[in-house]
């Protein structure tokens, strides 16, 4: 017997936000709030299209959201239930991936990156007018002395305003510091929470860059293995029983580097509930949340109001241009202070010129445009991708059509020596990141092949020369 809906939502149709979302935000609530439970049944899309007073289509988008980001789950025959989140979890309150090096013998004329934006897509015209504008005001000397370390407070509101709307955090602005790049927020986070001789969990395979930035602060690393639903939260725990001295985990929990798989929600909310009980902090690396192809983003662990503990990275380089370096962090005001003393020894202010010129793109509605047209290129060339890896490829590899981020994760059926594959598509010209990139010790079987700065022609090319060699 279903159990009767007995809780209203209320409905703005003339709100920005999309009635399916609206809808799936206030089951997402009610399940948070008690209202409904695991196990419980929800009416027919027939029935709540009836009670919310919306086409029946809305209603099927809104449960499609739930059941892709773990909410609720489908029995064949039976209907559709919440999912086994237990609502204890909410009574509380990279650096962009860098190109490989390039070889001094041989310049690649095609290069698999590992998930670069196409720079010839960068608004520079709207940028220039920015800039132009900046330094026509009376007022311009202003911008030209000392300001905080932490970033201009305009442009951190303006952060603020994103995280708590787009990505269900509730923070504030001297929460906030800007960085220049994500890569800097990693190396102040960690010398922020990290002393010599201190562990730091990782993904393995992860980002070498942070893990670099981790070590650089003194601290030993814990690989941790990457499942198909993100860490094993078992090794996690066996890690904490056996030091006692962990003082952090770094996870890339959206579009897991280089793996791009995506952490379920239940597994979010166990490292959610670890960290508080054992006092580590959740160093979560959103690097690429702009780019996602399905429903919409997940939300960051870091947005669960029960994260007590938690430092939360992104980046606007990749949306404008990798070469404009501009990152940031949100974390909890005692942490901040500590990054803003230590940001001042390496670097008195980030670029007030540049905050301030894509504080006037995001204003305009600039940013917003570019990112939605930038979004359907990226989805179609991520499509093609995917059409040519089943054209060429369909039975030497497998792989999962990620649902956002801009590269894909292959993985070879037989085994075979990725490096010397490697090294023969270099001698051809065209280069791949090397699979000891992003291993901890031995080189894992898979390789991560960028598509968003890549042509058709030039995917084909790369494709067809690879599945020579796999």
């Amino acid at each position: 017997m279903l159990r009767p809906w007995q809780f209203e939502i209320q409905l703005d149709k003339n709100c920005d936000k999309p009635l399916y979302l609206q809808i799936a935000d206030a089951i997402i609530q009610a399940v948070k709030s008690g209202k409904l439970s695991s196990g419980n049944a929800l009416p027919g899309s027939r029935q709540l299209a009836g009670l919310f007073q919306v086409n029946r289509n809305t209603v099927i988008e809104a449960l499609d959201v739930l059941i892709a980001e773990g909410w609720l789950i489908t029995i064949d025959r039976k209907g559709t239930f919440v999912a086994d989140v237990s609502p204890e979890m909410f009574t509380d309150k990279k650096n962009e991936p860098q190109t490989n090096t390039i070889s001094k013998e041989i310049k690649p004329h095609l290069i698999f990156d590992d998930g670069l934006p196409d720079s010839s897509l960068a608004p520079m015209n709207d940028l220039a007018r920015a800039y132009r504008e900046i330094f026509n005001r009376k007022s311009r000397r202003q911008i030209m002395g000392y300001s905080s370390e932490l970033g201009d407070i305009e442009f951190r509101k303006a952060i603020v305003q994103m995280l708590n709307f787009k990505r269900g955090m509730n923070v504030s602005p001297d929460q906030i510091c800007i960085t220049r790049g994500s890569q800097m927020a990693m190396y102040l986070a960690a010398h922020c929470l990290l002393s010599k001789d201190d562990f730091i969990m990782i993904e393995n395979p992860g980002y070498k860059p942070a893990w670099e930035a981790f070590e650089n602060a003194g601290a030993k690393l814990l690989p941790i293995n990457v499942k198909s639903d993100g860490l094993d939260l078992g090794e996690v725990e066996s890690y904490l029983k056996k030091h006692s001295n962990i003082k952090a985990i770094y996870v890339t929990p959206h579009h897991q580097f280089p793996t791009t798989v995506t952490m379920s929600l239940k597994k979010r909310l166990k490292l959610i509930e670890l960290s508080n009980q054992y006092g580590f902090t959740i160093i979560e690396d959103d690097y690429d949340n702009e780019f996602h192809f399905g429903q919409r983003p997940i939300l960051p662990i870091s947005s669960y109001s029960k994260a007590k503990n938690f430092v939360y990275i992104g980046t606007l380089s990749k949306i404008v241009a990798p070469a404009l370096r501009i990152g940031y962090l949100a974390t909890s005001i005692e942490n901040i202070e500590k990054i803003a003393r230590h940001r001042k020894i390496i670097d008195v202010q980030g670029d007030n010129i540049m905050e301030e010129a894509i504080l006037n793109l995001i204003n305009e509605g600039k940013i917003k445009r570019h990112l939605k047209k930038t979004s359907l290129i990226y989805k179609a060339k991520r499509d093609y991708f995917e059409s040519l890896c089943k054209l060429y490829l369909k039975d030497k590899i497998m792989l999962t059509k990620p649902e956002g981020g801009l590269a894909f994760w292959i993985v070879p059926k037989n085994e075979i020596d990725l490096q010397k594959v490697c090294n023969e598509l270099l001698k051809k010209g065209i280069q791949i990141m090397s699979p000891e990139k992003f291993s901890f010790e031995n080189p894992v079987s898979g390789l991560r092949l960028g598509y968003a700065s890549l042509n058709e022609k030039q995917m084909e090319e790369g494709i067809l020369a690879l599945s020579k060699y796999l």
